[in-house]
C-alpha cells in the first residue's frame, strides 16, 4: 500500500526483536529516479551522532493504528550497521558498505535504474584474460 511521506514521519520504527528502533524524522528522496532511498531515523539518547537510516527493503509492515513501522532488522543489527556521519551525504562507497551489510540488491547494479559496468570486449594474449570495460554506453576504455 502507498503512503505519504508526510503521514509516516513520526512513526515509531520497530525492531523484529520487539525493540523501539527510534521514530521517522525525515526521508532521503531520489531526484534522479523519484523514489524514497532511506528513512531517517530520530534514535533519541541511543546512537546519538550518526544518522541511522533504513532501506525500504526492511519495511516489512506499516501499521497506522498504532503509527509504527516494522522493520525487518534488529536492533543490533542497526547498532554495527556502516554509520553516516550527520553532516554528509549519502555517497555510492556508503551505499555499497550498508547493502552489502544488509544483503540488499543495489539498486544502482540494474541497467534500467543506474550506472552498470559493461563488458565490452575479452582479449586473451599470452594466457592474459583483458577486458574493455565502459559504463552505460561510454566508449571502452
Amino acid at each position: 500500500m502507498l503512503s505519504k511521506a508526510k503521514t509516516l514521519k513520526g512513526y515509531s520504527i520497530q525492531s523484529t526483536d520487539g525493540e523501539t528502533i527510534g521514530k521517522v524524522n525525515e526521508f532521503y528522496f531520489d531526484d534522479r529516479h523519484w523514489t524514497v532511498r532511506y528513512l531517517v531515523a530520530d534514535t533519541g539518547n541511543w546512537l546519538t551522532g550518526r544518522q541511522v537510516l533504513i532501506s525500504p527493503y526492511a519495511m516489512v509492515a506499516v501499521n497506522r493504528d498504532h503509527q509504527d513501522i516494522v522493520a525487518d532488522l534488529t536492533k543490533k543489527q542497526i547498532e554495527h550497521s556502516p554509520s553516516l556521519d550527520s553532516d554528509k551525504p549519502v555517497s555510492r562507497q556508503f551505499e555499497v558498505s550498508y547493502y552489502g551489510y544488509y544483503g540488499y540488491p543495489m539498486y544502482w547494479a540494474d541497467p534500467i535504474v543506474g550506472d552498470i559496468i559493461l563488458i565490452s570486449s575479452v582479449t586473451v594474449k599470452n594466457g592474459t584474460i583483458s577486458t574493455g570495460m565502459r559504463k552505460n554506453g561510454s566508449p571502452s576504455a
